[in-house]
C-alpha cells in the first residue's frame, strides 16, 4: 500500500510510532520529541490524554505527512531556539529504555522547548504545573541551554517560575541567564487574551 511519495506498507500491517518518528527523522533535519512530550516520555506530567498531540520540532520548516498524523497525532514547530554556537543535536538523547529509538529532548531542552511555546499552543497553567514537578535539573546541561536561548520569554519564565516554586536548580538558572533574559519588564499579549508579564 502506498502511503505517500516513496512510502509503503504491507496490507493489514500497523505502523510503529517509534519506527516512523525515525524514519522522518532521516526526512526532515533535527526532527526530534520535544517539549512536553519529551517531559511526559522522561517521566515528568500532569494530567496527560491517552490522546495527546506528539510536540515534534526540527531545524526547517517542513509539515508532518498525512499518513504519520492521521494515525499518531501530532503538532510539528520549526523554530530556531537556541544560537548556533550550541553544538547541534545538544540535549537530545534515545529514550534509556530504547536506545535504538527516535531522539528526545532531556528535560532541560525539553522544558525550555515547552515554556517558548507558552501562549502559542501551551497553556499558562498546565506549563506552572508541569514544570512544578521538574524537581531535579542537571546545572551542566541547563547552563549552556540558558545562555545559548534566543527567546527571551523561556528564559525569564524559567527563571521566574523556579524561583517561585523554590525548584533546586533556581540558582544555578537565575546564574546562567544573566546575559541572555534581557532587561527591564518584558511583556506580551497572547493569544488567548491573556496579558504576560515577566521581570528580568
Amino acid at each position: 500500500m502506498r502511503l505517500g511519495r516513496g512510502v509503503f506498507m504491507f496490507p493489514n500491517d500497523d505502523l510503529q510510532r517509534d519506527a516512523c518518528l525515525k524514519f522522518l527523522a532521516t526526512q526532515m533535519p533535527g526532527l526530534h520529541i520535544a517539549g512536553k512530550t519529551a517531559l511526559a516520555w522522561r517521566g515528568v506530567r500532569h494530567n496527560l490524554s491517552p490522546r495527546e498531540q506528539l510536540c515534534l520540532c526540527g531545524d526547517a520548516p517542513g509539515k508532518l505527512p498525512e499518513w504519520f498524523t492521521s494515525r499518531f497525532p501530532a503538532r510539528y514547530t520549526a523554530r530556531q531556539l537556541f544560537g548556533r554556537k550550541l553544538p547541534s543535536g545538544f540535549g537530545l538523547q534515545p529514550l534509556p529504555e530504547t536506545p535504538s529509538g527516535p531522539p528526545v529532548s532531556v528535560p532541560e531542552r525539553a522544558l525550555l522547548e515547552m515554556l517558548s511555546e507558552v501562549g502559542v499552543g501551551q497553556g499558562i497553567e498546565e506549563a506552572r504545573n508541569i514544570m512544578e514537578g521538574v524537581r531535579s535539573l542537571r546545572a551542566e546541561v541547563l547552563s549552556p541551554l540558558l545562555k545559548s536561548c534566543l527567546l527571551v520569554k523561556a528564559v525569564r519564565l524559567c527563571v521566574q517560575w523556579a524561583e517561585e516554586l523554590n525548584l533546586d536548580w533556581a540558582a544555578a538558572a537565575r546564574s546562567a541567564a544573566k546575559r541572555t533574559s534581557g532587561r527591564g519588564r518584558w511583556t506580551a499579549r497572547l493569544k488567548d487574551g491573556t496579558t504576560l508579564t515577566l521581570k528580568p
